[in-house]
């Protein structure tokens, strides 16, 4: 094996521990993707940067812009607003309604963007209506997945494994053209998760102080100059004492002390991290004089004549969706932060296989940094929620609803442009990369979208992720990496039938996308699956198709496809149900789609 190739191996298996284990954000990743190619000579610089301006990643950019364009202007919410009125049907019925509907929105628009809808709408009904969250996010959100697998642009995996393929000399695909396979995989998904959804957890009550639990709620507070517990032992406390609380840090004088003795005593200007459910946390905080909202403290004494009710705070908790621009901030960076006059107090992590308990403790919960699927509880009076709208990229998970005042015309025209687009790229009349393009610019030039929104709203962490693992797929192709790994691929399956092998592709494909993202898996194994269909002098198109709906379907981790971090970040699920119910679910769609793909020879 020639050095060249080893590298390109190395920086492979480095990049997928790095996803793995989310040590780095998959945007950071990906820039050192490419600084590594570039100082190791496994590509020309221009190559290592040349994902930036790759059809798929400008495709995927601009499907992204005609997306935020229908949220601004009231389609998304139309849209909302019609799902809402399923609620009257039961529940039986309202999984795979909600799942056909999911699923065809998600074949035309972002998945990660029809998903969070879902996941406002299911929170909704359910403080409402009684229905068990639970029993629809995860239906929904494979449902999404398989809807997005159905045509070219519906989801950026599709494009991608297009782009790589026609960039090697392989015809691309159509828009509709691996379509029937799509519905057929969606339709098997169908059965199995309406009749799964009646083994997901059932409804729990929704009350915050039971959802943050004693292993997930962390607090900071100050103890303040008339504090009665000044001066006592921390043995002597109550709270101390409590087998739903405790008391993890006592930090003082700027030094941090981890797990406080019983004989520590309290001191004026100390900070202690607790972590409590909300309700021992408030109780705690009455008794004892203690400051939490410093600010707001400040401003309450200084306010003493005015009416009390201004000051009736509630507790709202929000949800941190992908491309908000809260990813990377810490509590400290958001107390500092002007928050629509709310107050963070809390953060509840999604679950990964880094963030243990136990790690959670050793860091500063002001320093803890915040990613998608990630939960912040804010301190706030109630009649101002609404002004939690104005911050991009969160979901409100409590029952507040905001409908913004958007004239009818711009509705229609948002919509009609992403109909014509739709209908441009299926015509083939212009390819998908040009339809885009001039769908973003019609919307520019109607104003039904403006540059500052873009801005904001992209998730650019997807286009680093594409940036940076495109010439990764080159550097395989010039180092021979993706030659030299098919050779082996076909010594080994050398007495196998070509259904055999495209199964071995379609399941190593689907495990690694368990694993690190389904993007990501793409760019590695579609080279691969080339070079493999012609070692066997065998048709190419199966093999990309493996790799295209093996990339989407990872449902039994939550980590692999970014809908289903968020619906597991919700705290409606354990890791269990998506390796249980994901795993049935995944091996039979390999099972299936082997036996449909290999019809194709």
């Amino acid at each position: 094996m020639d050095l060249p190739i080893i590298l390109v191996f190395i920086i492979i298996g480095v990049s997928i521990l790095l996803f793995i284990t989310e040590l780095f954000p998959v945007d950071k990743i990906s820039f050192f993707i490419i600084v590594a190619l570039v100082l190791l000579q496994l590509t020309t610089p221009e190559e290592a940067i040349s994902g930036f301006a790759n059809p798929a990643t400008i495709t995927i950019l601009a499907l992204m812009i005609l997306a935020v364009g229908l949220e601004e202007n009231g389609v998304i919410q139309l849209l909302s607003d019609g799902i809402k009125k399923l609620r009257i049907l039961p529940l039986i019925l309202i999984t795979p309604a909600f799942m056909i509907i999911s699923a065809s929105i998600s074949a035309f628009i972002s998945t990660t963007a029809v998903v969070i809808i879902f996941i406002k709408i299911v929170n909704q009904l359910s403080e409402k209506y009684g229905f068990s969250t639970s029993r629809l996010l995860m239906p929904i959100s494979f449902a999404g997945i398989l809807g997005g697998s159905c045509t070219l642009m519906g989801t950026s995996t599709n494009l991608l494994v297009n782009a790589i393929a026609k960039k090697q000399g392989v015809e691309a695909f159509s828009f509709f053209e691996f379509s029937v396979y799509g519905i057929i995989f969606f339709l098997i998904g169908l059965v199995i998760m309406t009749i799964a959804s009646r083994f997901l957890p059932k409804k729990k009550e929704s009350n915050l102080s039971k959802d943050y639990d004693i292993e997930s709620y962390v607090f900071t507070v100050k103890v303040t100059e008339d504090a009665p517990l000044i001066g006592q032992r921390f043995g002597d406390i109550d709270f101390f004492n409590n087998e739903d609380a405790k008391i993890l840090k006592l930090i003082r004088n700027n030094q941090v002390i981890n797990d406080p003795g019983k004989y520590i005593k309290l001191m004026t200007n100390d900070s202690l991290v607790l972590m409590s459910n909300l309700e021992n946390f408030q109780s705690f905080m009455k008794a004892n004089g203690f400051v939490l909202n410093e600010e707001r403290q400040r401003q309450q004494n200084e306010d003493a004549d005015k009416d009390e009710s201004e000051y009736d705070m509630t507790y709202v908790e929000t949800l941190i969706l992908p491309g908000s621009n809260l990813i990377g901030k810490t509590l400290r960076g958001l107390r500092s932060m002007s928050f629509q006059g709310a107050y963070p107090i809390a953060i509840k992590k999604r679950r990964n296989i880094r963030n243990t308990r136990e790690r959670l403790l050793r860091k500063n919960i002001k320093d803890i940094v915040l990613k998608p699927g990630d939960r912040v509880l804010l301190e706030m009076q109630e009649h101002k929620i609404s002004d939690l709208y104005k911050i991009e990229n969160i979901a409100i998970l409590n029952e507040h609803e905001f409908k913004p005042d958007i004239a009818q015309s711009k509705r229609v025209i948002a919509l009609l442009i992403l109909l014509a687009v739709i209908a441009l790229a299926a015509t083939s009349l212009l390819n998908i990369l040009t339809a885009s393009l001039v769908g973003v610019a019609a919307m520019l030039l109607t104003n039904i979208i403006q540059l500052e929104t873009v801005y904001q709203k992209v998730n650019w962490q997807i286009i680093f992720l594409l940036a940076g693992m495109i010439p990764l797929g080159i550097a395989m192709s010039n180092s021979g990496a993706d030659t030299w790994l098919s050779q082996h691929l076909l010594i080994l399956m050398k007495d196998q039938t070509p259904m055999i092998v495209l199964g071995m592709l379609f399941g190593i494909t689907m495990l690694m996308s368990g694993v690190i993202s389904n993007n990501a898996t793409a760019i590695i194994m579609t080279p691969i699956a080339i070079a493999l269909a012609t070692g066997l002098s065998l048709d190419i198109k199966p093999f990309l198709l493996a790799v295209m709906f093996g990339s989407n379907f990872s449902f039994f981790t939550p980590v692999g496809y970014q809908t289903n971090t968020l619906i597991y970040g919700t705290g409606a699920y354990k890791f269990k149900h998506f390796l249980i119910i994901g795993g049935i679910l995944s091996f039979t769609l390999w099972i299936s789609g082997t036996l449909l793909l290999s019809m194709l020879f």
